[in-house]
């Protein structure tokens, strides 16, 4: 993913350099001319695209927008964006033999950072890392997929009924997300069966079991065993390509 930031700071220092060579250009060859023009195109094509007043500016060709989320990811008062797009292919609808017409293009999300200038700046755009929201869910419904900002963290959250939950928990690292924990619940119906907390910053695990089979709900007696992690490659949200294959635990 590029670095917009980054890039954004070397459009500045170049934007400086043009401007203070602006009274000579006249006295610049026609070659040396056409490259400052160059120069000059580039940054406006960049400002161009990198902020953008709304949201909806940011849709990729081919994409509809599927959710629209808002909360503070840099903690900067300021309310940023989360779109979640779904793709429009139409040799991804499908006919079930049960369900009718079922639309099962993926969806992916966009993070866009509101600036003082009240416009928005690309972070992250991952388009199809989301599975889509009509797929199997064998004897069960599929997961439900929720995205929400909280306390400066980007949740993805996968809600899945009476067999509970997980959920990843990313932070603005420079120009992209990293995850930094993963939550799950394993239930019986209201009992918890066992729980998992991992912080990728400390590398610890926790892991909670029900070692009460007859409980009820809240009657749980949960034994605690703590571990380490392997240490690993951070995992960054535009690198991930499959939500369902993302072996956190």
């Amino acid at each position: 993913m590029r670095n917009l930031l980054y890039g954004s700071m070397v459009a500045v220092g170049l934007f400086i350099s043009v401007g203070c060579k602006d009274s000579k250009k006249d006295k610049l060859p026609p070659a040396a001319k056409n490259e400052a023009l160059s120069v000059e195109k580039a940054i406006k094509d960049h400002v161009g695209t990198g902020n953008k007043k709304k949201p909806a500016d940011f849709l990729p060709n081919g994409y509809v927008l599927f959710e629209e989320v808002y909360g503070d990811l840099n903690n900067d008062g300021l309310k940023d964006c989360i779109l979640i797009i779904k793709g429009t292919a139409k040799d991804k609808v499908i006919q079930h033999e049960s369900q009718g017409e079922l639309d099962r293009n993926r969806r992916g999300i966009i993070v866009l950072l509101k600036t003082k200038n009240d416009d928005y700046q690309l972070i992250v755009e991952n388009n199809s890392c989301f599975s889509s929201e009509n797929e199997e869910g064998g004897v069960y419904y599929a997961p439900e997929l929720m995205v929400y900002a909280e306390k400066g963290n980007l949740f993805v959250h996968y809600a899945h009924g009476r067999y509970g939950y997980w959920k990843y928990t990313f932070r603005l690292k420079g120009s992209d997300f990293q995850l930094i924990g993963y939550d799950a619940s394993d239930n019986h119906g209201p009992v918890v069966n066992n729980e998992t907390s991992i912080n990728y910053l400390t590398g610890k695990k926790q892991y909670r079991e029900n070692t009460n089979p007859n409980a009820d709900s809240g009657e749980e007696v949960f034994e605690e065993t703590w571990s380490k992690i392997p240490v690993q490659k951070p995992i960054m949200l535009s690198e991930i390509k499959d939500f369902d294959e993302l072996e956190a635990s």
